[in-house]
């Protein structure tokens, strides 16, 4: 531990009888100037001396909190299985054991079945825990409000339109389709080659009902250990239950939702586990309140007959790649913020992008940019586009090739 600093000395005035009354006054001014040092050096060692009681102190707090953690003993998670009148028999998590105890004071008014308790070594009940949810669900792609519109989408007007009215109306105007007589559709299926705003479709829907987008990819639920994917599934659709209305937005179904084969190995069987709790989830939706699920895949041909059926996705919407009018659109959402040059002529490169799908078209937008930038200039010319379009023609021709590393 570090010492106190020293007291500054004290001044000692010292006035001769012989002094003239100028040598008394300068004598007098000097001594209050040496004051007036002491006094401040005085101050700066009492702030020094609070801020370190202030330091002292919060260590002091921190100790004795985790003296308390290490005296405190630790409890066991169990869940409330049944309340009767002797008592609450819980289940402990672990070894599934199950103990009649009593229920305290506090609890008897909010507890249920069903519900998370800790309980001590004596299998007594503390405390009511809050509701389990997979960390995995809750670390899930959630957005309040998605920021794409429909305007930021192109080429894709029929889909749209069809996405909205089995998503959007149903949550904006629901009692439209009571006075029909018929329900909405329970789910929508997008499918198409990779870039082709499948995703975007999702959010901007969202966007529009100011739903909860919840995002997940289909390789994400399937697991390891049996169990875990089915459990991630629920945890998925409870997660939505509790922000409705929501969109949930299953990326890549193909990974837990392809045709089933005679495999006998463990991780297949957990694959189809998974889709059968998934087929489960999506029969029961109808009572799910305000939610709606989309899925998106790029290998349609890969999808099980028993998640395509009627009553589970009810609309199979192809999002094709963009024609030329729609690969223009494309170009001019991409380019809005950019400093174009007069000479780019948008149906130009629409005609000269055949088979570009609009992530590709996003990137030619990019590259045209870093062009300009390459060469010193603020705008971009249709130079810019032909350079950039050649680049990524050659990085298509390289994919797929074998790398050889010397």
């Amino acid at each position: 531990m570090s010492r106190s600093p020293s007291l500054p000395e004290r001044p000692r005035l010292e006035l001769d009888p012989d002094m003239s009354p100028s040598e008394r006054l300068g004598a007098l001014s000097e001594h209050h100037e040496q004051l007036v040092q002491v006094n401040r050096e005085l101050e700066e060692q009492l702030a020094d001396a609070r801020e370190r009681r202030s330091t002292l102190t919060d260590e002091v707090d921190q100790l004795e909190r985790e003296n308390e953690t290490l005296k405190t003993s630790s409890l066991y998670v169990a869940t409330a299985e049944e309340i009767t009148d002797e008592g609450v028999v819980v289940k402990q998590h672990g070894n599934n054991q199950e103990v009649l105890t009593e229920l305290p004071t506090q609890l008897r008014e909010g507890l249920e079945a069903g519900d998370r308790v800790a309980i001590n070594d004596s299998f007594s009940i503390q405390s009511e825990l809050e509701t389990e949810t997979d960390a995995r669900a809750q670390a899930m792609e959630v957005e309040d409000s998605p920021d794409v519109t429909y305007a930021d989408i192109g080429g894709l007007e029929e889909q749209i339109q069809e996405v909205r009215e089995a998503v959007e109306e149903p949550l904006v105007n629901a009692e439209q389709f009571a006075e029909v007589g018929i329900d909405p559709p329970s789910g929508v299926l997008l499918h198409g080659p990779p870039g082709t705003g499948k995703t975007m479709v999702a959010r901007a829907v969202a966007d529009k009902t100011d739903a909860t987008f919840v995002k997940m990819a289909g390789s994400e639920l399937v697991r390891k250990f049996i169990g875990e994917g089915s459990r991630l599934v629920r945890d998925l659709f409870e997660l939505a239950s509790e922000r409705e209305p929501a969109i949930i937005f299953i990326d890549e179904i193909d990974a837990v939702a392809a045709k089933r084969t005679e495999s006998k190995t463990s991780g297949d069987a957990e694959v189809q586990r998974t889709m059968m709790q998934l087929l489960s989830e999506m029969d029961g939706f109808e009572d799910r309140g305000e939610i709606r699920i989309i899925a998106a895949t790029n290998r349609f041909d890969m999808l099980d007959r028993a998640i395509l059926r009627p009553g589970r996705f009810d609309r199979l919407i192809e999002v094709p790649e963009p024609d030329s009018e729609g690969r223009k659109r494309i170009l001019e959402i991409h380019t809005e913020d950019m400093n174009l040059a007069d000479e780019v002529d948008f149906e130009y490169l629409a005609g000269e992008t055949e088979g570009f799908s609009g992530a590709e078209l996003a990137s030619l937008a990019t590259e045209a940019g870093m062009f300009a930038i390459r060469d010193g200039r603020t705008d971009v010319r249709t130079a810019d586009f032909e350079d950039a379009l050649e680049k990524v023609e050659d990085g298509d021709q390289t994919e797929g090739q074998p790398v050889a590393f010397y």
